[in-house]
């Protein structure tokens, strides 16, 4: 009778044990899906954010180099109408005692005057658009430390994973797949935000350059208008001395 008892004691211990054991597996299992469920949901997120933050830089660079090449465009139109006026200059030191050629002379001076006004007014646009170029590199930068701010934190969210996955034997094997896959994926968004970062900080140098070219030009321009100017006002004042 008494081994009846005990083995029926040592049956319902075993039940016991069995019971627990298949109630802590259910709950691995369980924290293990929604673990592989959370990071699914942020490595997509991540794939997303990605795409559009390299979209942009695609998008940002091919705007720097439009307005590199246009400032360089302007550079030539400058020195090109710098070159006509100091043509202009030099026809009107020569022919001062030609009052019959003074008047044509106003009219190509008046001309020139008239595109330098426009290219100043070029300059100017193309002044205010490299500002907001400099703008949206400074809100890309912003927006990549965003970016390089997530992988870090997806990063130790994976190795969390993994560590605990490992702990959780072979219930947690395929929620540390995952976790490395996601891990993986987080190293190369990291180093694509490095680059993205490297090809940001080119991006400001070209940008503060062409832009300082802009200014440069700029005053050139206002210089070479003045200066034509103050020789039409000399064309004028004489054609009125000659015909008074």
């Amino acid at each position: 009778m008494v081994e009846q008892y005990v083995i029926a004691a040592l049956a319902g211990v075993v039940a016991s044990a069995l019971a627990g054991v298949l109630a802590h597996r259910w709950l691995i299992r369980k924290a293990s899906e929604q673990h592989r469920a959370a990071l699914e949901s942020q490595a997509k997120e991540l794939a997303q954010a990605e795409e559009r933050h390299a979209a942009e830089i695609r998008q940002h660079e091919q705007q720097a180099r439009e307005l590199h090449a246009l400032a360089d465009t302007l550079r030539e139109d400058l020195v090109h109408h710098s070159t006509q006026a100091e043509e202009a200059r030099a026809a009107l030191n020569a022919l001062l005692n030609q009052k019959d050629e003074w008047l044509q002379h106003a009219t190509r001076l008046s001309g020139e005057a008239a595109r330098l006004r426009h290219l100043s007014a070029t300059f100017e646009r193309w002044h205010e658009q490299m500002i907001s170029l400099m703008a949206q590199n400074h809100d890309m930068h912003a927006k990549n430390n965003e970016l390089s701010s997530i992988v870090r934190h997806v990063l130790i969210v994976s190795l969390n994973a993994s560590i605990e996955a490992a702990r959780a034997g072979a219930a947690g094997r395929g929620f540390s797949i995952v976790a490395s896959e996601v891990r993986a994926l987080a190293s190369r968004s990291q180093e694509l935000s490095k680059s993205y970062h490297d090809s940001l900080n080119r991006n400001d140098l070209i940008t503060t350059a062409t832009f300082q070219d802009i200014q440069a030009g700029g005053k050139m321009i206002a210089a070479s208008l003045a200066s034509v100017e103050a020789l039409a006002g000399q064309i004028q004042s004489r054609l009125e001395q000659a015909t008074s």
